[in-house]
């Protein structure tokens, strides 16, 4: 597996804001350096694009409520806009508790509509993080990249 540059700063993000939107493109591996985030620290992981997930967001205050304590990671967030609004209370909520950051990671693709529900409703409670395909510091071998590029279901990864 090629260890993403990204985790370091989406990390250093997470230690300094609330909520953090990783952005970027279809396919570059938001979701699998999401998943390797969470097995690191107690974590909830919701695919807003399954039913199942989205029905547990029936009450979103009432369900998050339970994982205060623990990092939510809400894939495919532009699925359910309407969320937005709700983690803005919960943040707030949770920053006069004292818990103040590391609360949310928030997966999208890089939609302009993404960035302004996100800047608009949570201002000041998130950061952005962009992430792209494989470049050439990550890597292992360049031809494959050049060939193929750098997205990872076209780069040959060895496992």
């Amino acid at each position: 597996m090629i260890i993403r540059r990204k985790l370091p700063a989406v990390k250093d993000a997470l230690a300094r804001q609330a909520a953090v939107a990783l952005i970027g493109p279809r396919q570059v591996g938001k979701t699998t350096l999401a998943f390797d985030l969470a097995g690191e620290v107690p974590s909830l992981y919701l695919d807003l694009e399954a039913s199942q997930d989205r029905r547990k967001l029936a009450d979103p205050a009432l369900f998050l409520r339970q994982y205060q304590d623990q990092l939510v990671v809400l894939d495919e967030i532009h699925r359910v806009p309407e969320l937005f609004s709700t983690l803005r209370g919960l943040i707030d909520e949770g920053r006069r508790q004292g818990r103040r950051n590391g609360r949310f990671l928030l997966l999208g693709s890089a939609s302009m509509d993404l960035l302004r529900q996100s800047s608009e409703s949570l201002a000041g409670r998130i950061a952005h993080v962009d992430m792209g395909p494989f470049d050439v510091l990550e890597a292992p071998d360049l031809a494959p990249l050049w060939v193929r590029g750098g997205f990872p279901d076209s780069y040959p990864c060895q496992e």
